[in-house]
Order: C-alpha cells, then sequence, then structure tokens
C-alpha cells in the first residue's frame, strides 16, 4: 500500500493508476493533510451470468413478431367466440 497526499496524487495520477492496474500495489491510498479522503483500486468486472438466470423456470417468451400477429380477441376469449 502506498500512502500520497492530494497534491502528489494530482502530479502523478497516471503513474499511481498504471501501479494499480499492473497490480504492483493493492491500492493507493490519497491523504489530505495527513488523513485518508480516497483510495484507487484497481477495476473489476461485475460477472455477467445474470443473462439466463430464469431460463427452464419462467415462461419464454413469444419473439415480437409472434406477439403482434396475436389478435386481441384471443387475449381474451377462450373458445375464440363472439363477445
Amino acid at each position: 500500500m502506498t500512502s500520497v497526499n492530494m497534491f502528489e496524487a494530482k502530479t502523478n495520477l497516471s503513474k499511481y493508476v498504471l501501479a494499480v492496474e499492473e497490480k504492483k500495489e493493492a491500492y493507493i491510498l490519497i491523504t489530505r493533510n495527513g488523513k485518508p479522503v480516497a483510495k484507487i483500486v484497481p477495476y473489476d468486472d461485475p460477472p455477467q451470468t445474470r443473462i439466463g438466470l430464469g431460463k427452464g423456470i419462467l415462461p419464454e417468451m413469444p419473439s415480437l413478431d409472434e406477439f403482434n400477429s396475436i389478435s386481441v380477441e384471443d387475449n381474451f376469449l377462450d373458445d375464440g367466440g363472439v363477445f
């Protein structure tokens, strides 16, 4: 862990970001008047596993073309009769 003051961080920001990016440092602590105020940490991509989470659990939705071809009466009448 490296601790730097605000002026040093502003002056050499790209150097500190590179150090974190290349995993030379776990994080860089930025201080103001000797008190910690911020931390530069590596970006962690969120997992992309949410797509397909309900597959097999939820009913499959029709495609847009199939959905648009359904008549209004089909949504309200089970027997296909008249109102």
